[in-house]
């Protein structure tokens, strides 16, 4: 590995342990051996080096969600059981990846005063949408066309970030893929919730 890929390595490390906003040049210095003038010599600035970080372990998670679900025997049958197999595995990466949610969820935080930042964040949404779709479908990203991933995309990018809030506040207390499947059905069912008492 040549200096850019241990300062990248090494970023990823520190978000993991330190998180978004307590990351330094230093601790990334530390991390990978590389000095601090290679920061700026191959990603211009810590910033530019931490969004790159931050999106390389996110595209991690994803990869390994793909991986997981490569697996899954559902194929076909109901989407109610594609889905229920899809988020439970899902949801143990969340747990097994926590610190990069909480880094990327200080990041979300500090797109507001970054329009870098921001802009990152922009453009990785579409493919967030389409991989979700492709991911709980079992269909290639790619085939997705721009509705679908727009629609469906955009409801599963809701509940993958609430979801990971609620991981990181209280993980004990997230519901589980049988409880959304129940509340989706609720919901389009026009069921109202039932008195308390």
């Amino acid at each position: 590995m040549g200096h850019r890929e241990d300062l990248l390595a090494g970023a990823k490390r520190c978000l993991l342990e330190k998180g978004w906003s307590r990351t330094t040049a230093r601790d990334i210095v530390a991390a990978s051996g590389a000095n601090l003038a290679s920061i700026g010599y191959h990603y211009g600035s810590k910033d530019a080096l931490i969004r790159e970080a931050l999106f390389a372990a996110m595209s991690d998670w994803a990869d390994e969600v793909q991986a997981s679900l490569a697996q899954d025997t559902t194929t076909g049958g109901e989407l109610t059981d594609r889905f229920e197999s899809g988020w439970s595995r899902a949801l143990e990466l969340f747990g097994k990846h926590q610190a990069m949610w909480r880094a990327q969820l200080e990041a979300v935080m500090q797109a507001e005063h970054d329009p870098a930042l921001r802009e990152a964040f922009d453009r990785a949404q579409p493919e967030a949408r389409q991989g979700l779709v492709g991911l709980f479908h079992g269909v290639e990203g790619g085939e997705v066309d721009k509705e679908t991933s727009r629609v469906l995309g955009s409801f599963y990018l809701t509940l993958v970030s609430g979801m990971a809030v609620q991981q990181a506040i209280n993980p004990g207390h997230a519901p589980d893929a049988r409880d959304l499947i129940e509340a989706m059905r609720r919901v389009v069912g026009g069921t109202p919730p039932a008195p308390a008492g």
